[in-house]
């Protein structure tokens, strides 16, 4: 696999400081947040842009809320990237009120100011926030890579339906954090 670093963008989507009150980052999600940071920090050493797409919702009028409960937000601590993350100030922020990172925002604008027509996406919840956001991508014209270790699944669903809607229906590459984080090196 190789990465242009000059047109790929790195989505930490929904890694939010309030993730489900952190419990999501404790036992199995471990290791996905280890390897989440693990491939933001070699993004920024190769000059990749690392954007994170949070949630942002409206209590009263966010429909996402009736089904999942109150998470996210807006401009509340928990809503903001989490520390784990070590974000940075060239980082991006993108605030989101639906699962896609690109309804309703301008993150299609912003990738297509800074070049982008490729993105590796990580984060949670790898069967909604993550999917669809890849789904939108595929629609788009962005080529799209998964990194199977830097995403997790805990809402509905399994890990590796995610991966494989990600791979056959929008056309993904599925890599894991080493082989993403050694193609960064060249």
């Amino acid at each position: 696999m190789t990465i242009n670093t000059d047109t790929t963008a790195l989505l930490a989507i929904d890694i939010l400081q309030g993730g489900a009150d952190d419990s999501i980052y404790k036992g199995a999600g471990e290791r996905f947040a280890r390897k989440a940071a693990d491939v933001a920090a070699a993004c920024r050493a190769s000059g990749v842009p690392v954007i994170f797409l949070d949630d942002a919702h409206i209590p009263g009028i966010d429909r996402e809320l009736e089904l999942w409960g109150t998470h996210g937000i807006a401009d509340s601590p928990e809503a903001q990237p989490a520390d784990f993350m070590d974000p940075d100030e060239q980082d991006f922020i993108i605030r989101k009120r639906r699962y896609s990172g690109f309804f309703g925002t301008d993150l299609d604008l912003t990738l297509r100011e800074l070049g982008i027509t490729t993105l590796v996406a990580i984060g949670c919840d790898t069967n909604i926030c993550v999917l669809h956001t890849l789904a939108d991508a595929f629609y788009l014209g962005y080529e799209t890579v998964l990194v199977e270790d830097a995403t997790f699944t805990f809402l509905c669903g399994t890990q590796d339906q995610a991966i494989d809607r990600a791979r056959t229906c929008y056309g993904s590459a599925i890599v894991s954090s080493d082989e993403l984080i050694a193609s960064l090196r060249g």
